[in-house]
């Protein structure tokens, strides 16, 4: 009953956002992420000791603006849905877009990583609103059911996407043919899933990062890009940052020191917007 209960409620909440104006549906969002800001929860407090990590001094506003950024991206992720092909191409902006036309016209594909910066999901619905089929990797949640509506809900804006266990195949194995067909592979790449991440060091701490797009990278030949996103008033904007896969030495060594400079292009991007860093779970070690 828990589970159908939840399933429910994000069913009503994809419709229900959906039809509210927008300005009233920013306004809801707002109210919510200042109410949990007022509340001080274990996430809030969560996000406020990783954004100390990123910001020393930290003002204790920089976290009132990371939960408004929050939640922000989930009033986004309801309303995408409904919105046209011209509203994605309108609503991303991603330089140097030139560079990611070039990579897919060559036919190797590219694997772009991303860290849980501003409004990945309107990154992606633009990059398949410019006629590119693009494939992911989406965490099992929990229920299941609310695991099958945000699968449809990103097969919906033109992905495919793939879970993390419990497939017929595994994913490292489906988006290596994909990089060999030209497709591009977008990977959040800054939080660990299966505990047998690659140790890196991040911040001036140590964490783990998913060893996946750096083995991608190493194994296809396909360029590979570090991502980072961040709000503007109207929309999210990207800049990607070219990482040259190590060339030298064991694979395990290539793909640590691979996986490294994935994790220093995510910081510079972290940094310079750490209010849409959304990570509101564990990540040091």
């Amino acid at each position: 009953m828990k589970d159908r209960l939840i399933e429910t409620g994000y069913a009503a909440g994809w419709r229900l956002v959906r039809a509210l104006p927008l300005p009233v549906a920013r306004s809801l969002f707002r109210a919510a992420a200042d109410r949990a800001y007022g509340k001080n929860g274990p996430s809030v407090q969560r996000l406020r000791r990783n954004l100390a990590q990123v910001v020393p001094d930290l003002p204790d506003s920089l976290v009132r603006d990371g939960l408004r950024s929050y939640a922000r991206y989930w009033m986004e992720a309801f309303r995408l849905p409904s919105q046209s092909r011209q509203q994605f191409l309108d609503g991303f902006r991603l330089a140097p877009e030139g560079e990611l036309k070039s990579a897919i016209a060559d036919g190797k594909g590219v694997v772009l990583a991303l860290p849980h910066l501003a409004n990945w999901d309107a990154a992606a619905a633009w990059v398949v609103s410019n006629g590119w089929p693009l494939v992911t990797v989406a965490e099992r949640l929990k229920p299941e059911g609310v695991f099958r509506q945000f699968v449809e809900y990103r097969e919906k804006l033109g992905m495919e996407v793939l879970p993390l266990n419990g497939g017929e195949r595994t994913p490292l194995d489906v988006l290596t043919e994909r990089l060999g067909q030209g497709w591009p592979v977008a990977l959040l790449g800054d939080r660990d899933l299966s505990r047998n991440g690659v140790e890196v060091t991040f911040f001036g701490g140590r964490t783990r990062m998913p060893a996946g797009p750096a083995i991608l990278a190493i194994r296809t030949g396909a360029p590979l890009y570090a991502a980072d996103l961040w709000f503007t008033e109207t929309r999210t904007e990207g800049l990607l940052r070219r990482i040259t896969p190590a060339a030298d030495g064991p694979l395990d060594v290539r793909v640590k020191q691979t996986t490294q400079a994935l994790a220093d292009a995510f910081a510079i991007g972290i940094a310079e917007h750490p209010q849409d860093w959304h990570m509101l779970q564990r990540l040091w070690l």
